[in-house]
């Protein structure tokens, strides 16, 4: 299976994180589903020309939570079991990030309509769907 993730090695955000976020948007996309095969940790790193320490670490917090699933002999796998959950400390997180974002839109000179639109532009580019869980094509 050849997937496609794009790493930026000059951003602030570390490449396994990076990976980590590549492989989760390939999910959320349906480009790959529970299920299929992902590439070894090797080839992983051969296809992102990055080293195979970093796409192991990222593979071991997929696995943490529970999103992918290795099968000693048989290879990593999405996960058929994975169920969201509301975890406080990312919540927390979230939050803040959230609140980073709207100061800075607010700077930017956007108002709350503007910044509505912007959130749905981005949520359905990701998702296919409106935000009340349509597809856009319904």
């Amino acid at each position: 299976m050849f997937i496609i993730i794009n790493i930026d090695a000059r951003s602030s955000t570390p490449i396994y994180e990076q990976i980590i976020l590549g492989i989760k948007e390939l999910i959320i996309k349906e480009i790959i589903s529970p299920g299929d095969k992902l590439p070894s940790v090797r080839e992983m790193a051969n296809m992102l020309t990055t080293n195979p320490q970093t796409v192991s670490k990222a593979y071991n917090e997929l696995e943490r939570l529970n999103i992918i699933e290795t099968l000693r002999g048989k290879g990593t796998y999405v996960s058929m079991e994975y169920k969201p959950k509301l975890e406080e400390e990312k919540m927390l997180k979230f939050k803040k990030d959230l609140k980073k974002l709207l100061m800075d839109a607010h700077y930017m000179g956007l108002n709350e309509n503007q910044i509505n639109l912007i959130f749905k532009e981005v949520y359905v580019n990701l998702l296919g769907t409106d935000h009340e869980g349509g597809s856009i094509n319904e």
